[in-house]
């Protein structure tokens, strides 16, 4: 996918809830690019792999001011695959917008404007790429960050907690986020082996899901 740095394959372009993260609630607008390099075996954006339209910058920038929100989330797929993605981040923020960008962490994040609130959604072993995190990535990662871990199984969970606990993760960011993969795991199970072990963690639902149907896109 060869694409200039002042060029983007954009999947779609919406205004929601903000679903996840500690900003969940608050409206914000989405970039969701195409394309990921990774295959997790729960993945729920799977049309984002290849689906898209070639954009400009500033064409990507014009239709985010139309929705009039200062908050500002770029997501896919794997976002940091395209270069035009540093392009839009200087252009959102030199707009005044509060940017977001979630990414896997198999990626490097280093180029990324600190400014930019990063959501790294570190891959447990139940998604089948774990290996492909990259763990240079934490040195990176600033106060205004969030980690996450999707969990599918306790061993998972136990997998997570000793990632925390290794990395001391609750000392290097804003939040590290535990979320449930929807329909398979209970999430009052999760929240009862956080509560047990006081594990400096959120638990975190995808609040889209429950919102509007959970395959729904453009939410």
């Amino acid at each position: 996918m060869p694409v200039s740095g002042d060029h983007l394959v954009v999947n779609e372009i919406f205004y929601s809830v903000q679903g996840e993260s500690t900003l969940a609630g608050r409206p914000c607008a989405f970039v969701r690019l195409t394309a990921c390099n990774l295959r997790c075996n729960y993945c729920d954006t799977e049309y984002a792999f290849y689906e898209g339209r070639r954009m400009t910058v500033a064409e990507v920038v014009n239709q985010l001011d139309g929705y009039c929100c200062p908050l500002v989330e770029i997501t896919g797929g794997e976002p940091l695959l395209q270069e035009g993605v540093y392009s839009l981040c200087a252009a959102l923020l030199e707009s005044g917008k509060e940017v977001m960008i979630e990414t896997s962490g198999a990626v490097d994040v280093s180029r990324l404007d600190p400014r930019v609130t990063k959501i790294m959604d570190l891959k447990c072993p139940g998604s089948g790429e774990a290996g492909r995190n990259l763990w240079s990535n934490l040195s990176h990662l600033t106060a205004r960050d969030e980690v996450k871990f999707v969990i599918s199984d306790r061993a998972d969970y136990e997998w997570t907690r000793a990632a925390i606990i290794e990395h001391a993760l609750e000392r290097r960011v804003n939040a590290v986020l535990l979320s449930p993969v929807f329909g398979r795991v209970d999430a009052a199970s999760l929240a009862a082996w956080m509560l047990e072990d006081r594990l400096p963690a959120r638990l975190q639902l995808q609040m889209h899901k429950y919102i509007w149907p959970p395959n729904a896109r453009g939410v």
